[in-house]
């Protein structure tokens, strides 16, 4: 049973939920790109690296939670895993700056771009070589597949909850992060 407005994943098998995560983000960059260069569209770009921030995290926790711990167990490739785990620090480093930046500052267009450019290269790497080890290994995978979807959900609604701190600060206008002080 579901509970009304919430957003339930659809059961499917690990490496098509992956791949489906990797699909809305590439398509998040793709329109951010669309948007260089056009005056009046700040705000749409601080959703778009708003949204593309929330679901690089979220896959990412759910892959170093669960998915790369398995494929690890059965799999002899540490690089190719180290890889991988580098390349999630890499990104949650240009997450980290981009939560303070705004559309406008210095080198947010840049910092957009090389997280984009990171993105792709990990996603090329993860759909060719880990997810062809995963499958020769012999996984579960719509099971491990079910585990990262009840794991995504926990998130999304850990992260979608209102804030109770005393000091929390309302999102704006539907953004999922407070708004940051200007510089």
């Amino acid at each position: 049973m579901t509970t009304p407005g919430k957003k339930t994943i659809p059961p499917q098998g690990a490496l098509e939920l992956l791949k489906a995560d990797h699909d809305k983000v590439r398509g998040l960059f793709r329109e951010f790109e669309d948007l260089k260069g056009i005056e009046d569209e700040d705000e749409r770009k601080g959703q778009l690296v708003d949204e593309i921030c929330y679901e690089i995290t979220m896959h990412t926790m759910i892959e170093d939670e669960i998915f790369y711990p398995v494929l690890r167990s059965v799999i002899d490739d540490d690089d190719l895993m180290d890889e991988a785990d580098v390349e999630h620090a890499g990104a949650r480093e240009l997450i980290s700056q981009l939560e303070v930046m705004y559309p406008g500052d210095d080198h947010y267009d840049a910092t957009v771009t090389v997280l984009g450019e990171e993105i792709a290269h990990h996603i090329e790497k993860e759909e060719t070589d880990m997810f062809d080890a995963a499958r020769s290994a012999g996984l579960d995978l719509d099971g491990l597949g079910a585990q990262l979807a009840t794991r995504k959900e926990e998130l999304d609604e850990d992260l979608s909850a209102p804030a109770t701190s005393i000091d929390a600060v309302a999102p704006r206008d539907g953004m999922r992060h407070p708004p940051r002080p200007p510089n």
